[in-house]
């Protein structure tokens, strides 16, 4: 496999990398060059993505790091992994999420705590635990990944929605906070993305892939679902330095969701 070279020299945190968007993300930034540090909750989804990077490429620098992005003591601990196996951190994709299907209206506050915890929460443990190394760095960037759903309406997912919106606003604010310092940071919104999750959750309903992927036809005007390596390209656009003067930006990748 020939590597680039976009991110040729960096190194790379992503959350949420036991799979979908996050594990798409790897294979990319890998494959540009990067050093990767995987951070799940899942110590096997890890496992499993990490042995399909080295087996795409066996020069792939990539290492698993097991904890929960809830605990503010774990994700220091796994920013300092990541300046042990690689001496700095260039990069910083807050993927991690959990899903709630609760209408507003019944949504509990055990609900609400737990995603805040995680989704707004986890966010903020990861940024704040890496700034110090991500100032070192020079010409650093964040990509929090939220949603389509962020900033336009639809019923059932009211909690998930809402702190993904949070997302944006945090998004925002650290922009301001961290420009002289160097930090830029920016979020991507995707729209319907295939992943594993969507697909099992559909098989224990006793629903076929083939059907799965027509029922989002009519959720962006392209017209499918997206591959999770359409989102993480975006991401590895905002995360090189050819986005060196992009900062405080909401990228849709919703295949135009959001405008109809």
């Amino acid at each position: 496999m020939q590597q680039g070279t976009r991110l040729q020299g960096k190194v790379a945190l992503i959350t949420g990398g036991g799979g979908g968007i996050g594990a798409a993300t790897a294979r990319v930034f890998c494959d540009e060059g990067a050093a990767v540090v995987l951070v799940d909750a899942n110590p096997e989804a890890l496992e499993r993505v990490t042995n399909e990077l080295l087996r795409l490429d066996a020069r792939a620098r990539v290492k698993p790091f097991v904890a929960d992005v809830v605990n503010e003591e774990q994700a220091a601990s796994a920013v300092r992994f990541v300046a042990h196996s690689f001496g700095r951190l260039d990069v910083l994709v807050n993927n991690a999420a959990m899903r709630n299907y609760s209408p507003l209206a019944e949504a509990t506050p055990a609900e609400w705590h737990d995603m805040v915890s995680v989704n707004l929460i986890g966010t903020s443990n990861y940024c704040k635990a890496a700034l110090a190394l991500l100032r070192a760095s020079g010409s650093a960037s964040i990509v929090n990944v939220s949603s389509c759903y962020a900033v336009t309406g639809r019923k059932g997912m009211g909690l998930y929605d809402a702190t993904k919106a949070g997302m944006l606003a945090m998004t925002r604010t650290l922009a301001f906070e961290e420009a002289p310092n160097g930090v830029r940071v920016n979020a991507v919104c995707p729209g319907s993305t295939l992943t594993d999750f969507h697909v099992n959750r559909a098989r224990a309903a006793g629903k076929s892939v083939e059907v799965l992927k027509s029922q989002r036809q009519d959720t962006s005007l392209i017209g499918r679902w997206a591959a999770a390596e359409e989102i993480a390209w975006p991401i590895l656009w905002l995360a090189s330095d050819e986005a060196s003067f992009i900062t405080g930006t909401t990228l849709m990748v919703d295949g135009g969701l959001s405008i109809m």
